[in-house]
């Protein structure tokens, strides 16, 4: 029994760490991240492909409420893991920092530097009592002195650099499937129907358009664009094709 209260005090405190060194309430904001639909960030030399599942919980939903991808600023975007309400305030907090930098510095911020700043904030709330860690995990990617960026949040704080990333749920079969089929010599065109083809992996068939979102960030213009559902259903039925082929 006293062992069991013990273990529920450190599930409790947020501030305290258990004798093995583990922050628990960090540990859940993880398990948190892994029951959220999957999103999936590439590089390529000439940009970056954020794509994320957007399935909907009933058919009366509209699925543009759902948001998984959301421009930070024009040269970066983030796609979300976990829990949506989180998700909005983080992005809020990239927005409000990168805007900071152009009003004060005439000049965009630097995706590492945005990344930082949002870990910063997400690492106080792992130390302070009264308050919990956030549930979500994001993908960072843009475009920083012309060179494509793509950096991973963590519950804890933590961030990340990766050529390609998987978060949310099936992250283990999915970053697999990146794994073995991400290369750099990737296109945007051939990044899409990698990340599109990743989040299909755990399915027993492609995606739908509808349900996947994607955009892209190129070193061209080093803008944040969305990838139309038109397109993506001509990707899709490519994929469709070469799946037939084999």
């Amino acid at each position: 029994m006293q062992g069991q209260s013990q273990q529920q005090a450190y599930d409790r405190g947020i501030t305290i760490f258990s004798p093995d060194g583990r922050l628990y309430q960090v540990e859940y904001a993880r398990e948190a991240v892994k029951r959220g639909t999957a999103s999936v960030g590439l590089r390529t030399p000439d940009g970056v492909v954020l794509a994320a599942n957007r399935r909907v919980s009933s058919p009366l939903m509209e699925r543009s409420s759902v948001e998984k991808i959301h421009k930070a600023d024009d040269h970066v975007g983030v796609a979300s893991a976990g829990h949506v309400a989180d998700a909005r305030q983080l992005v809020d907090l990239a927005r409000r920092r990168a805007q900071g930098e152009q009003l004060r510095y005439g000049q965009q911020i630097g995706v590492e530097t945005l990344t930082r700043s949002i870990t910063d904030h997400i690492q106080e709330y792992t130390q302070t009592g009264g308050a919990r860690p956030f549930g979500v995990a994001l993908l960072v990617g843009g475009i920083e002195d012309g060179e494509p960026k793509l950096f991973e949040t963590d519950p804890s704080g933590t961030d990340y650099e990766w050529q390609a990333a998987a978060i949310g749920g099936n992250r283990d079969v999915i970053q697999g499937y990146l794994e073995d089929n991400y290369h750099d010599e990737l296109d945007v065109d051939g990044g899409i129907e990698l990340a599109v083809s990743a989040l299909s992996e755990p399915e027993d068939e492609v995606v739908a358009a509808e349900e996947v979102d994607v955009a892209t960030i190129t070193t061209d213009d080093e803008t944040f664009s969305s990838v139309s559902v038109d397109r993506l259903e001509s990707i899709i039925e490519e994929i469709d094709q070469e799946e037939m082929d084999e």
